[in-house]
């Protein structure tokens, strides 16, 4: 235990992340695929004609999950060799020395860095689209539960107009399944780097094959096949193009981005006392101050989001570095922002399914603010319906102006409630229209089509897309702090 703490341990995994894609990024599949990798190679070598034995091809498969005496060995040789790869290929050399002269036959260090890095990418996303659909109907049963509530709108973070609470939902969800329309997307774009060799001709392998350019293109073929893609990059350097490292983390910045709009806004309703995410029954808001409800979760989705939208400057600096075919620097750098843009990915995902899991509004005090405001909003139809009754615009306007007025005065310099309808309930000038105030004043005439909307939005956009997710989205989420 000791050595687990008195070592630098990522937050992003000791405290936060998934099982999952903590295993997607881990040392054991990484080394354990490197292998699967390198029995793929020789398994199709041997199909087309090289000489490796069956009993090679046995010993190889008996021997793809690494031991503790595997990561003991490497390390050790790596440390005098320098090279990871070789290190690796010595300890599976070691392990099945009948197969240890066809191991890595014809590759560069590449075939199992960068395809395993597009296995790992491709895996990855398969985690996170079910999670981000999950999300997405959760947020779409919350929309449409409060789908004709009304509540005030804000442009500029001042009231405005009404809305409703489920439109307002649609706002956020609508963000959300661009990002997995996005990632989708990036998921069927990945191909696998496939056998380039060392500057992505594959002159290794055409001199395996004595020249025969039909037979390279089959192992390349045959090799993407069994690792499970469809489609390999025609053109490569040493690495597959870094642009894809981009493309991804540009994709889940966008999906960062959204997040932290969502969770700003939640935050800002549970300053309103509108909206709160699910609090604990032992949970403690502030060491100090003890009636404190603090929005924690969305707090750290948005601490969380602001990193991963930072990381995809990496790649985009990686691959205007890349020269020629080529040069290492990519490498140290990519094992950190690759697996920390999934991981914070992953995390937020999470806390964002907690969030919606239990939501909690406050309907009383959404309508008391409405009805703070509501009168100010009311007047320009208090006006026509004047006009209606005969009244003359300009005086009708006038009045209202001078009763408003007084009003945000009781509001603003006194603290007191908006008394606005009662000064024109007081006032005789306004009979015609005191009997239609509370019709007035509904609030369901201010909502304009915001219900509509989101039952259209739900139904024609949301759940079509989210259909291919169903049997995928698991249970409860459960959060480790």
């Amino acid at each position: 235990m000791a050595s687990v703490r008195n070592k630098y341990q990522s937050p992003l995994v000791s405290r936060y992340a998934s099982e999952e894609m903590a295993y997607n990024f881990s040392d054991d599949k990484k080394f354990s695929t490197w292998r699967r990798l390198w029995l793929c190679l020789a398994k199709a070598e041997k199909e087309l004609g090289l000489d490796i034995t069956d009993e090679q091809i046995e010993e190889m498969s008996s021997h793809l999950k690494l031991d503790e005496d595997d990561f003991k060995y490497a390390a050790e040789v790596e440390k005098s060799l320098r090279h990871d790869v070789m290190s690796h290929i010595k300890a599976f050399g070691r392990k099945c020395p009948k197969s240890a002269p066809v191991i890595h036959l014809g590759a560069t260090s590449c075939f199992v860095g960068d395809n395993t890095d597009l296995i790992v990418l491709r895996d990855g996303i398969d985690i996170l689209l079910p999670k981000i659909a999950r999300c997405c109907a959760l947020m779409a049963e919350f929309a449409r539960k409060y789908a004709d509530l009304p509540t005030l709108g804000f442009t500029h973070f001042q009231p405005a107009q009404l809305t409703t609470v489920g439109k307002r939902c649609c706002l956020w969800l609508q963000d959300l399944l661009t990002d997995l329309k996005f990632l989708e997307k990036a998921r069927e774009d990945l191909k696998f780097r496939g056998i380039k060799g060392a500057t992505g001709t594959q002159a290794s392998f055409l001199a395996l094959f004595n020249n025969d350019h039909a037979k390279v293109k089959r192992l390349n073929n045959r090799v993407t096949e069994m690792c499970g893609f469809e489609r390999s990059y025609i053109i490569t350097g040493q690495t597959y193009p870094r642009k894809v490292d981009v493309d991804l983390l540009a994709r889940l910045a966008s999906l960062g981005s959204s997040v932290h709009k969502i969770c700003t806004d939640i935050r800002i309703l549970a300053g309103l006392k509108e909206m709160e995410e699910p609090y604990g029954a032992e949970q403690v808001g502030s060491s100090a101050m003890a009636y404190k409800r603090n929005p924690m979760k969305n707090e750290r989705c948005c601490s969380l989001a602001r990193h991963l939208m930072c990381l995809v400057s990496d790649p985009l600096q990686t691959a205007a570095v890349q020269w020629f075919e080529r040069t290492l620097d990519d490498s140290a750098n990519r094992r950190i922002c690759l697996p920390e843009a999934f991981l914070t990915a992953d995390i937020i995902m999470s806390i964002l399914q907690n969030i919606f899991e239990a939501p909690v509004l406050y309907p009383k005090i959404i309508q008391r603010r409405i009805d703070e405001e509501l009168p100010f909003m009311a007047t320009e139809n208090m006006i026509m319906r004047m006009v209606q009754a005969g009244g003359d615009r300009q005086e009708v306007h006038e009045k209202i102006r001078l009763h408003s007025n007084e009003a945000c005065k009781v509001v603003k310099h006194e603290g007191r409630s908006n008394d606005l309808i009662e000064r024109i309930k007081a006032d005789s000038f306004f009979q015609p229209i005191h009997e239609k105030l509370n019709e007035i004043l509904d609030t369901k005439t201010f909502i304009g089509t915001a219900d509509c909307q989101v039952i259209q939005f739900l139904d024609e956009e949301v759940s079509p897309n989210l259909k291919k997710y169903e049997g995928k989205f698991g249970g409860k989420v459960e959060l480790k702090v």
